[in-house]
């Protein structure tokens, strides 16, 4: 049995630790209502302007563009999001396996976006094109445009006949869901089973058709990524904070267990001490 040096040193490292992890929990918490505003804010735009886009290719199907070409795809790119630091339970390693997996099932390079991602696949041998760290909290919408161009220059290029988006889905602050998502080529979405049979709209285009695509299929490219950074980033902070509101509760525990050994070790030497004092009056009698 540890001696009650012993536990009152261990009892004190604990409490250290909680209170690290319940000031984690509380910062977490406080950036997750911003994180999930943003994405909340995001949703509907990057759903509007996907609406747009399959409007304008559905009644234009002759409209051509680089970013609509479809090729065999001998390249493919994964675009992996994770995050630049730990102690958010398995959100990192949750996203890391599931581009493994698309790794093995078909071989390509990446596009690292985060420093967890990147090191592990780096330390690997993987062929990783370009890398985005240290982005920050704030995830300003620059950032998803520069790394949206830099897609569409190595798709138009021929770099990579495929991009697909690998990051997390907020769900919430319990659950992030792994989503893989086919960013390039841009396909149309699909026509709803209740929109068949539906009277195709003719519209009236100014400027023409080739030339809002131009702008449309960039936007629809840097907006998409950019939803997936946000997304991401309040997965991020749902996970930290729950992974640290545990650490906390585990400490809590930790410490009702220890203090309840030191207290018997107390007791134990208390009543040895009263036993010897016992022993010696009887002794002197």
């Amino acid at each position: 049995m540890a001696s009650a040096r012993d536990l009152r040193r261990r009892i004190k490292s604990i409490k250290s630790t909680q209170q690290i992890t319940k000031a984690m929990k509380m910062v977490a918490a406080a950036n997750l209502r911003k994180s999930q505003e943003r994405v909340i804010a995001a949703r509907p735009f990057a759903g509007k302007i996907k609406d747009v886009l399959s409007r304008l290719t559905s009644a234009n199907s002759g409209v051509s563009h680089p970013l609509l070409e479809v090729r065999e795809p001998n390249n493919v790119c994964y675009v992996l999001i994770t995050g630049d630091r730990g102690l958010c339970g398995g959100y990192n390693s949750n996203i890391i396996r599931r581009n493994a997996m698309l790794l093995y099932d078909k071989p390509g390079a990446m596009v690292a976006i985060g420093r967890k991602g990147r090191d592990f696949f780096r330390r690997r041998g993987y062929d990783i094109k370009s890398e985005f760290v240290g982005l920050g909290d704030e995830m300003p919408f620059g950032i998803a445009k520069e790394i949206g161009q830099t897609l569409v220059n190595y798709y138009v290029k021929g770099v990579f006949d495929e991009v697909y988006l690998v990051y997390t889905e907020f769900k919430s602050a319990m659950t992030q869901i792994p989503t893989t998502m086919k960013l390039l080529p841009v396909e149309p979405p699909a026509q709803k089973e209740g929109d068949k049979g539906t009277r195709t709209i003719d519209y009236i285009y100014e400027p023409e058709p080739e030339e809002l695509l131009a702008e449309l299929l960039p936007k629809y490219i840097e907006t998409t990524v950019y939803r997936a950074l946000l997304e991401s980033k309040a997965s991020e902070y749902g996970a930290r904070m729950t992974a640290m509101s545990s650490a906390t509760e585990n400490a809590t525990e930790m410490i009702d267990k220890l203090t309840l050994s030191l207290n018997r070790a107390r007791q134990a030497a208390i009543t040895k001490e009263i036993s010897e004092i016992v022993g010696g009056a009887n002794a002197l009698d």
